[in-house]
């Protein structure tokens, strides 16, 4: 019996980024030492209040049915914070909640594009976003981020890119993998072109308390966007919590109706407990947070320093997020090349980028979820790699 070939379109190419990783289970299965940098698990436990109110709500046998759409005192808490970080209006009939920002965006998308459309995305984009766009029977058309602009969007490229048939710009900001928190202007000029053309502008925000270089700004809070902008975001990467897959779509109240229906045939809503759990990190800021985001501002300061000696490679370092891109077009190897055989030679394991779009190949995705002495020990390591490549080259 024969699958249904759709599911090779939501592989995509992103699915070989995940090689790497597969390889590296692999070693560790068989009892080798690996330093594992390929995907943004944080290390940090989650905080200590949201665990209590989770086994507390357990205890309660908070284990039945939900509410679909998600609590409404959680719909409300996420609303309120949203509002008051955007100063514009959000209310609990503006949010749903999600299993993690992942569920949220392949709902989202679900919801505004279909087969005939164009979804613009900035590229390299995040592994997952090329299946997407495809379960949803649009096409995904890549708007690419210059390494020479610090992997920046320009504005009029986006704009060249909108046709007829364009629906939806998304947006990721920080963005995943470059780490790159894109300005108000840039920001501003993106949500421009959305209200010239009638669009709809997906913004992924689920990095946006980790960004150091300047403060993150959803494009809700600009004028005019509340209407056509659909925020996705979680508390996966803000509070080391990817376990519990809680995310959240914030959008214009008639979203609701449509997302009510896919969370019907999908999830039939979020457990109970994870949301109980959920709701006490909404009710204070917490200081786990800024503390992730002082965890990742100078681990990103301590690999970047230490790459920085790693000869015919150049390390950018992030505005934002928990990764660091390396440069490695001069090594004379590829991506998949340098990536495989320093996991073999050295038991490092980082994320080769190809698999995020063309402006990413040759690039080296590290994450940054180790305590500081394992970071510099796998720092150390890249770079006696790159030595003994430069070594052979002379």
């Amino acid at each position: 019996m024969r699958l249904v070939p759709r599911f090779e379109q939501l592989a995509g190419a992103g699915r070989s980024a995940w090689s790497i990783q597969q390889e590296a289970a692999l070693l560790r299965a068989g009892g080798r030492e690996v330093i594992a940098l390929t995907i943004g698990d944080p290390d940090q436990p989650a905080p200590a209040s949201v665990v209590e109110a989770t086994i507390a709500a357990l205890r309660r046998g908070r284990t039945g049915y939900a509410p679909t759409l998600g609590y409404p005192e959680l719909r409300a808490a996420i609303a309120a914070r949203f509002a008051a970080r955007t100063g514009q209006p959000c209310t609990a009939e503006n949010v749903t909640v999600t299993p993690g920002a992942q569920g949220g965006l392949y709902c989202a998308l679900q919801c505004l594009a279909g087969p005939g459309d164009e979804v613009i995305v900035p590229e390299p984009v995040y592994a997952t976003y090329e299946g997407v766009v495809a379960a949803s029977g649009a096409t995904m058309v890549l708007v690419p981020l210059a390494p020479e602009r610090q992997f920046h969007p320009d504005p009029d490229r986006i704009a060249a890119a909108v046709t007829p048939r364009t629906r939806v710009v998304w947006i990721n900001s920080p963005h995943n993998p470059t780490g790159a928190v894109f300005t108000p202007e840039e920001i501003a000029a993106i949500a421009a072109i959305c209200r010239r053309h009638d669009l709809w502008l997906v913004s992924d925000e689920v990095y946006e308390d980790l960004a150091f270089a300047r403060p993150h700004l959803s494009p809700w809070s600009l004028p005019g966007m509340a209407e056509r902008t659909v925020v996705v975001s979680s508390l996966s990467k803000s509070h080391a919590m990817p376990g519990f897959r809680l995310g959240w779509v914030i959008g214009p109240a008639r979203l609701s109706r449509p997302l009510l229906s896919l969370l019907l045939s999908m999830t039939y809503g979020s457990p109970p407990f994870i949301q109980e759990g959920a709701l006490a990190a909404f009710t204070v800021e917490m200081p786990e947070v800024a503390a992730l985001r002082e965890d990742y501002r100078r681990r990103a300061r301590l690999m970047s320093t230490i790459l920085a000696a790693a000869p015919n490679c150049r390390a950018i370092p992030p505005e934002g997020g928990m990764f660091v891109l390396l440069d490695i077009r001069g090594s004379g190897l590829s991506a998949q090349e340098f990536a495989s055989a320093l996991l073999q030679n050295h038991a490092v394991a980082v994320l080769p980028c190809d698999g995020f779009g063309p402006s990413a190949a040759g690039h080296l995705r590290i994450s940054l979820t180790e305590p500081d002495d394992v970071l510099g020990e796998a720092g150390r390591r890249i770079v006696a790699f790159a030595r003994a490549l430069a070594d052979r080259r002379a």
